[in-house]
């Protein structure tokens, strides 16, 4: 301001003193003065105003420094983390560049390799590998890959994970390699495949054992079962006959033995097919039915909760299954005591094969079960509609029609009665005749079903009082019963029809359909029309065939020639195929060709299987009729049946034959000139 005062009062000086008059102006003096000053105070102003914003912009300067500082010390410690990370952990860890030059690794690669870091970093060290395993690339880039290296621990199985780490402007910059040494891993795994392999061959070789076993078992077994079943066709003595059925009835329970554990085999081994065929539920009645000594058992049929799912129930009134071995029995070798197989034999395998069975067919088998009050098997199972004619039979209208139903109470009884009640009947079900007696005059009855197990005396009685108050008076007996059921005279018999248990539904309608008859129709004519045909099937009318038989073992081999002799077939037996071969050539160039042709499987020389491709390729483009040939064999896997079809059979018998089976073959043989098993 000095300055600027004495800097304004020399320029006021000056200027006055070249004014026009040369006089000293004072206001001139005042006006540069003040001029100076105002200029000298802008540019403090000024000055002031960039010393505070150079301060403001130091202190963020300083503000910035200090957050870069923090954020370097950060890095520098994620880094050294990352770095204690990679070293202090199990795993391999690697950087190398895009030349595959190491940049880092750490210290479980250095202790792998046995080299110090430092002659590592910079150099292009792979391990050597001995086993290149598979390689995947996952979507994010990454490469996985298994393999097998040499190093100074010894061969090492390594998990590798590749992968590119990539610089700030997306370029690759290294390759990132993380390695896991799987070695126990992978070890334990071959070890299980190589012991799953071994279970495999062993099951196999278990299955093929078995197979030969029950050929080489099922083979004089034919013999046996065939031999005593000719046996009890010849006069014998009673001691005799009941020696020759005790051989039979062994013989047949061995067979069944044998085919339950080639089943569980077949199922062991994953080789159990299905096939879309009518079939029965035998196997579960067979076993209840085994273990009710009184009472019944009952098989129900109905549809199942799911579409197209069918309900199989079977019910019994037999000794029952305590909780506790509820779920045991369905395990291989159980059964629901100790005494089970004391008192009625088994192998424990019947329902672990039902259930796999069931389990295959995608469906569910479960048990409800009391002991001493019987139990209940439901089997459901997913089955598609068939494609077959439906059933004949028509069920009778039976509405507003009234039926008293007198039997003890059974599972039987409860079946009839909820039979006719579908049918639209108006049953009565009792168990004391007395009741049935009072109840008579209540009402006029279409039909009075008497169950004669409510004593003979008493349903003799029952019926004779029924006479006035019901049209139809029918007694249901057991096979058994029917020599028991003698009647004096026809006209005396208070019944107008006779049924056989386990009732028909056919055989129950008829006769409730049937007009009533004033005299009892003939006991035996009537008992036969109603029960089941149980007679073996017979050979067509007209000549027997020619049948050539190829049988190796001498006693099938005279069993095959008595059986099909007995049938009225003319029979010639060879021992090998080749023998085969030239007996049918021979019948063939006489214009004499065999109708049929029964060929053992497994026989010296040429077996079953090449003779029949033999006599098909020489069948093959030649006119006339193609011999019929069924296989004769003890072989029952899926392979087997397999190989009989493609080398051109066209069936196959099992062994131990069946007399009735091989009958009922022939006798199609013989109307169509055509074998379908």
């Amino acid at each position: 301001m000095i300055f600027s005062a004495a800097f304004g009062g020399a320029y006021g000086f000056f200027a006055g003193s070249k004014a026009e008059q040369s006089g000293y102006d004072p206001h001139a003096f005042a006006m540069g003065a003040s001029f100076l000053f105002a200029i000298a105070c802008v540019a403090l102003a000024t000055l002031s105003f960039r010393l505070r914003w150079m301060r403001q912009k130091l202190r963020k300067i300083a503000l910035h420094n200090e957050a870069l500082a923090d954020r370097n010390w950060e890095l520098q410690e994620a880094e050294q983390r990352a770095r204690s990370l990679f070293e202090s952990q199990g795993d391999l860890v690697v950087l190398r560049n895009l030349e595959g030059t190491l940049t880092f690794a750490n210290d479980a690669y250095c202790e792998l390799a046995e080299r110090p870091r430092s002659a590592l970093v910079g150099s292009k060290f792979t391990f050597n590998v001995l086993e290149q395993g598979k390689t995947a690339l996952l979507a994010d880039g990454t490469t996985i890959h298994d393999q097998n290296i040499a190093s100074p621990l010894g061969a090492r199985w390594i998990a590798w994970r590749e992968g590119l780490v990539r610089s700030d402007a997306g370029q690759p910059a290294e390759m990132r390699c993380v390695g896991r040494d799987v070695t126990d891993r992978t070890e334990a795994e071959r070890a299980l495949t190589e012991a799953r392999d071994r279970a495999e061959a062993a099951n196999r070789a278990k299955s093929r054992f078995l197979a030969m076993a029950s050929h080489e078992i099922r083979t004089p077994l034919n013999g046996i079962v065939g031999m005593t079943g000719l046996l009890l066709e010849t006069p014998l003595t009673q001691e005799q006959m009941t020696y020759a059925k005790a051989a039979n009835s062994s013989g047949h329970a061995l067979a069944a033995l044998i085919e339950e554990l080639l089943d569980y085999s077949k199922i062991e081994a994953g080789k159990i097919d299905l096939e879309n065929r009518p079939f029965a539920l035998a196997a579960l009645i067979e076993d209840i039915t085994e273990f009710t000594e009184s009472g019944g058992v009952a098989l129900i049929v109905e549809p199942g909760i799911w579409p197209n799912e069918i309900s199989f129930l079977v019910r019994d009134t037999g000794i029952g299954i305590a909780a506790e071995a509820q779920e045991r029995i369905f395990r291989e070798f159980e059964q629901a005591d100790e005494r089970i197989g004391r008192n009625y034999g088994g192998t424990g395998l019947g329902l672990s094969i039902s259930e796999r069975i069931v389990k295959r067919m995608g469906g569910r088998i479960t048990l409800e079960s009391k002991p001493g009050a019987g139990s209940t098997f439901e089997v459901s199972v997913p089955l598609a509609a068939s494609g077959a004619e439906p059933c004949s039979f028509t069920a009778p209208d039976l509405s507003g029609q009234s039926i008293m139903l007198v039997a003890p109470q059974s599972i039987e009884s409860s079946l009839v009665a909820r039979r006719l009640q579908r049918w639209g009947g108006q049953t009565c079900e009792i168990s004391d005749p007395e009741v049935a007696r009072a109840l008579l005059p209540e009402r006029t009855w279409h039909a009075v079903l008497i169950d004669r197990g409510i004593e003979a005396a008493a349903a003799e009685a029952l019926g004779e009082a029924a006479r006035g108050y019901a049209a139809q008076r029918i007694v249901m007996f057991t096979p058994a019963e029917r020599h028991e059921l003698q009647l004096s005279s026809a006209a005396a018999s208070p019944f107008t029809g006779y049924l056989i248990k386990p009732l028909r539904a056919a055989s129950l309608a008829a006769r409730l359909s049937a007009e009533p008859e004033v005299r009892a129709p003939n006991l035996a004519a009537d008992a036969a029309s109603d029960a089941p045909d149980l007679t073996p099937a017979g050979i067509a009318p007209g000549r027997g065939l020619s049948v050539l038989v190829a049988e190796d073992n001498e006693i099938n081999a005279l069993l095959m020639r008595s059986l099909l002799t007995r049938l009225g077939h003319q029979v010639v037996v060879t021992t090998n195929g080749e023998q085969a071969m030239e007996s049918w050539l021979a019948a063939k160039s006489a214009g004499a060709p065999y109708d049929l042709v029964l060929m053992d499987i497994q026989m010296p020389q040429l077996d079953g299987i090449e003779t029949t491709k033999r006599i098909r390729s020489l069948e093959a483009g030649q006119p006339g009729r193609r011999t019929a040939i069924l296989a004769l064999t003890a072989n029952t896997l899926v392979e087997d049946r397999y190989a009989c079809f493609e080398a051109g059979m066209d069936g196959f018998l099992i062994k131990p034959l069946d007399r009735e089976k091989l009958a009922e073959a022939l006798a199609n043989l013989a109307a169509s000139r055509h074998l379908v098993a």
